[in-house]
């Protein structure tokens, strides 16, 4: 980065402005390359969190309760605004899906099952889909507005 000052001059005083490593705007974060792995970090850290109050609160869940509780509490850290930040790179979505993983090996009936058989159970799409499915629903609603 160049080390550039930049200024707003006003007819009262003269401001500096201060340089940061990222910004957040409505709670989405993003760095100066316009990168989101900061936004995904943050929103996989408050998901997870979720998920242990849950996994301490509930002791037994079948599939109908655990995919109600992941569908009503997790899954909206993970997928707030992801029209904006949508991720691209395989870390950022690996680390999205993760999240989903753990939340199925919650129910213990289907504890042993791999992570697609898991899915397949309580019938949850993977998050990849679901973002390329938002993402779909958004080109569509902009296509129909013209």
């Amino acid at each position: 980065m160049c080390n550039t000052q930049y200024n707003i001059d006003d007819s009262r005083a003269r401001h500096e402005l201060i340089k940061v490593d990222s910004v957040s705007d409505f709670d989405v974060r993003f760095d100066f390359k316009l990168c989101f792995s900061d936004h995904v970090n943050e929103k996989m850290s408050k998901a997870y969190c979720v998920l242990g109050v849950i996994k301490r609160n509930f002791i037994y869940m079948n599939k109908n309760t655990c995919t109600l509780l992941f569908k009503a509490l997790v899954r909206p850290h993970l997928e707030y605004a992801n029209v904006v930040w949508c991720p691209y790179k395989k870390g950022d979505i690996e680390i999205i899906e993760k999240v989903q993983k753990r939340a199925t090996k919650l129910i213990i009936s289907l504890k042993h099952l791999s992570y697609s058989e898991r899915l397949k159970q309580p019938k949850l799409p993977t998050l990849k889909y679901r973002c390329l499915r938002s993402d779909m629903i958004e080109v569509f609603k902009m296509t129909q507005s013209t």
